[in-house]
Order: C-alpha cells, then structure tokens, then sequence
C-alpha cells in the first residue's frame, strides 16, 4: 500500500510538472499569436509608407525633367522665333533693293541711272540680308532630354524584401563562467559579410528548464556588439543560473533571436542574521552598524520571540542543487542574541561542503572589528577568535591599530598593511580558511584545520560599521595560490 501510495505520489507531482510546462506552452503560444498580428500591421504599414515614399521620389522626378523639357523648348524657340523675325525682315528689304535694281536697269535716263546705281550698291553693302548668320541659332533636337530607365525599371523589378540575418547559435561549450564574469560565444550558420552587430540579452533565473511564461526578473539588454563573443563582467551572482540569447542584425533589420541557453551560476550567497544580532548592532540587509543605544527593547523582543522559537534545518549550499530556491529558515532564529561583549552577529547559510568565498569592507576608524567562521556551537557570550569554536581576523584601534589572526584565545600579529575590504575563501573538506586584501587578492593570513561540524560566516564589530558582498565565486588567483600551497604545511600551525 505504501509503496502503491508513493508511487501515485511521484505519477501526481510527474503530471504536475507537465501541466506547468504545458500551461507556461500555451502562454507563450497566445504571445506569439498577439506578436504576429502586431508586427504584420506593422511591416505592412512600414511597406506601404516606403512604396508611397518611392512614387513621392518618381513624381518628383518626373516634375523636374518636364518641367526642363518645357525650359529647353520655351528658350529654343525664343531664338528661332528672333532668328525667323530678322530673316523675314532681311528677305523683304531685299526684295525691294530687288525690284529697284531692276527698275533702274530698265531706265534710258542716262544721268539718273549713274546716281541710282550708286545708291543701290550702297544700299546693298548695308543690307541686313547680308549681315545675317544663315545657320540657326538653336537645333530642333531635344534628344539630349531622353531617358532610359531600362536600369531603373530592372531595380525597381528586383524590389524584394530585406533578407533577415541567420539565427545564431550560442557555442554552450565555449561558454565560460569564471570571477563572476560569464563569456557568451555564438556562431552563425553561414559567412554573413551584411552582419552589422549583434544584441545579447541575458537575465538571472533559479530555473534551468526552458523559459516560462512569467520570470522573476527582466532580460538586460547589451546593444552594438560588433564580435561573436562577449564577455559580462563584475556580475555578482545572486541566482542559480543566468540564461542568455543573441540576435544578429544588419543595417535595416534584425534577426531571430537564438535558442535561449542556460549557464550555471554557482556562488555562495547568505544573509546576515539578524535574529542572533547583539542587541548593538543595527543590521540593514548585508550593512552592520554599532548602535550605542539600541537594545532598549531587545530584552522584550527576546522574550516575545522565545514564545514562537522553532528548531529549523539550516540552509546548506551542498544541498542547495535538491532543495526549493527559496531561502531555507535559519537555525539562528531559535538561538539567542549574542550579548556582553560579543558584538557578534552570523550568517544564515551555513557550510557544510565545497569551497566558498566572500567580501566585506570595513570602516577603518572602527575601535574593534573581526570577520571570519564560526562552529553552530558558538556561544552566545563567545568573542570572535576567543574559543575554539571560531577562527577570526580581527582589527583593535583601541590603543593603537593592530591587525591579528586568532584563533582558541590565540593571536598573531600580522606584518602587512590594514585593508579596508577582506575576502574570505574558505575550503570545508580540506579544513582551510583563508584571508586576502581583495583589492589584490594578497594573501594575509591562513588557517588549517579539520571541521567537525558546518561553519558559518561570522562578524564582530564595536564602535564602526561594515558592509558584507556575498554572491562571489572563488577567484581564480586564489584557487590557483590554494592549489600551488595544497602540497605545503601552514606557518601559522600553532593558530589551529
């Protein structure tokens, strides 16, 4: 009956996971269908604006040329009409020097014919018949104005539309994810020399399924990407997963945007808690300040929440890959504040496997601050480094500025300039917690032991403040230091 019962279980939660995905199918079915009717009014609206926009080009063109036509005939015939009116005027003087020569040819008057014949040669010499150009002054021939639009008329025929870009196809092998910066390389099917640039979008998802119909967060968009690869830098990975698309795009229009690839973001990522806080300290998200006055009513508030405390599991990132992305209840929530002069307070993930790492910055001015690992077993009177159950760096200005690495009530002082950021790398299996400068990944100080039980992210400070930045990969400087000094025992042996 049991195994009958646990079986109808996993059919039930089977059938409900298909559900979904058919379900988040048909939402992005009915987008489609909403996207293809806006974007054919569109494209049809765009072809008609440009086809009008071409017959306001021929028009324009053809007013120009007639309206030349008309020019070129109006100012020829000006000329000829000129050049026809003085020939007219020309041939009727002659014709009349004509007739007068040959009256005078036919008179017997001896004395007036001598007179008469002087007076038409001199009449002759400055007849305008003979100062005319008999050529004309303008040609009949307007094939200067023809056209041939054969070219045209074969451009305007092989009017086609635009060719659309090929999809590209992301290269999820060639993909890297590193220093929390992810390297997206795709590829096209063919050469594409009309390729102008691409468009990469990305966005975070704790999903590694196909996109669903409602994500948590929006798609980033990095426009003009001239190569077939990008590299996204400072990401502070605060998801499981981040999944990225490309489109290709020529001048005119852009592509398909490629199938949607998921990558794996794996980073340690905590939230301070609170609830165990010394009463001093104000915490504000990932931000802690020492407040001298707070507490006045954490003895109420202690006393209130004793009647609601619960035992929970503590979220542990080796089991993060089978769990909800939710974040898990803390174990801290059942413990009491730190008090006295523990200025204490923890994270809420604790690490019970894999390699991590994370940042604080610090105020240099505060009188007294430490940051490091802490057992679960820490007691709620323990400072940071005091007892065996924590391993710290801490900073005193109290009398004068000294850094130190402590450890089970044990210090060593560290000979090396105070950085106002730390990183915190630390290496469950092989027992390590190791200490940088994380502006320059300068290793400050080591510690080497074997945890018998999770760890947890632990700060201290009195009289300062401090920010904490979680959601960081191991750095590759720092893995490779970890993996040239794995081989090599620890100077600060007599700290463990």
């Amino acid at each position: 009956m049991d195994e009958q019962k646990e079986s109808l279980r996993k059919i039930v939660t089977t059938l409900a996971l298909k559900n979904e995905e058919i379900q988040n199918f048909i939402c992005c079915l009915k987008q489609s269908l909403q996207n293809l009717e806006a974007n054919s009014t569109r494209v049809q609206g765009d072809l008609e604006n440009e086809f009008s926009s071409l017959h306001a080009v021929l028009e324009e063109l053809k007013d120009s040329m007639v309206t030349r036509i008309k020019q070129e005939r109006a100012s020829r015939t000006y000329e000829l009409q000129n050049q026809l009116s003085a020939c007219t005027k020309a041939l009727e003087s002659s014709e009349e020097l004509l007739e007068l020569a040959n009256q005078t040819l036919c008179s017997s008057e001896t004395d007036c014919f001598t007179q008469a014949a002087k007076d038409i040669k001199d009449s002759v010499t400055m007849a305008p018949a003979f100062r005319l150009s008999l050529k004309a002054k303008a040609s009949d021939s307007m094939s200067h104005l023809m056209v041939d639009f054969t070219q045209e008329r074969e451009m305007l025929q092989a009017i086609k539309f635009l060719p659309v870009p090929a999809t590209p196809e992301i290269q999820a092998s060639e993909c890297q994810v590193c220093d929390n910066s992810v390297t997206v390389v795709w590829s096209l099917p063919e050469p594409d020399s009309k390729i102008d640039h691409y468009d990469l979008e990305y966005r975070r998802t704790n999903h590694e399924g196909p996109a669903r119909a409602r994500e948590d967060y929006p798609w980033m968009v990095v426009e003009d990407v001239k190569e077939a690869e990008y590299t996204l830098k400072g990401l502070r990975f605060d998801t499981r997963y981040m999944t990225f698309r490309v489109k290709a795009c020529n001048k005119a229009v852009a592509g398909e945007f490629s199938e949607p690839v998921t990558l794996e973001t794996h980073a340690f990522v905590f939230k301070l808690d609170a609830a165990c806080a010394h009463q001093n300290l104000r915490v504000e998200d990932m931000s802690v300040e020492w407040d001298s006055s707070g507490g006045k009513n954490a003895a109420l508030q202690d006393l209130r929440k004793d009647k609601t405390r619960t035992n929970s599991p503590m979220h542990s990132p080796a089991r993060t890959a089978m769990m909800s992305p939710k974040r898990a209840p803390s174990a801290r929530v059942g413990r009491d504040r730190f008090t006295a002069e523990s200025y204490t307070v923890l994270g809420d993930t604790m690490i019970d496997a894999g390699q991590h790492y994370w940042e604080v910055r610090f105020d240099k001015d505060s009188k007294a601050f430490a940051v490091g690992v802490a057992l679960r077993s820490l007691g709620r009177f323990d400072q940071l480094g005091k007892s065996s159950a924590s391993w710290c760096i801490h900073l005193n200005n109290w009398l004068q500025q000294s850094l130190t690495a402590k450890h089970n009530n044990r210090a060593r002082t560290l000979d090396c300039p105070t950085p106002d950021r730390i990183g915190v790398y630390c290496s469950y299996e092989e027992g390590t917690v190791c200490f940088y400068n994380a502006r320059n990944k300068t290793l400050l100080h080591t510690f080497r032991t074997k945890f018998q039980q999770p760890v947890i992210p632990a700060f201290m400070v009195w009289n300062g403040s401090f920010s904490v930045q979680t959601g960081l990969q191991v750095p590759s400087i720092v893995q490779c230091g970890q993996k040239r000094n794995s081989n090599t025992s620890s100077s600060n042996a007599s700290l463990t």
